[in-house]
């Protein structure tokens, strides 16, 4: 089932263990997660960068899930950073 609805300049849907930010021209970022609470894939478009999408795209999966988040592995150097801030 999906849901949308309007923030700020960018509108967020969920489907099928994915949140994804995007405007009416791009997909600015998405989590991809399961029920275990392990994210599988965080990406965030290079141009949306540094203004704090990936940690309110986890901090939308972690209220959505009700637990903490565990990355899979391998995890990027900057998702090690993310999450070790974050989590």
């Amino acid at each position: 089932m999906s849901k949308n609805c309007k923030v700020s300049k960018y509108e967020i849907s969920e489907v099928d263990g994915v949140i994804t930010f995007k405007n009416k021209n791009t997909t600015i970022g998405f989590i991809r997660f399961n029920k275990k609470g392990e994210v599988e894939y965080i990406f965030v478009n290079p141009s949306f960068r540094k203004q704090g999408l990936a940690k309110k795209l986890l901090k939308l999966t972690k209220q959505k899930l009700g637990k903490n988040l565990i990355p899979q592995e391998p995890i990027s150097p900057l998702g090690k950073k993310l999450f070790d801030v974050k989590n």
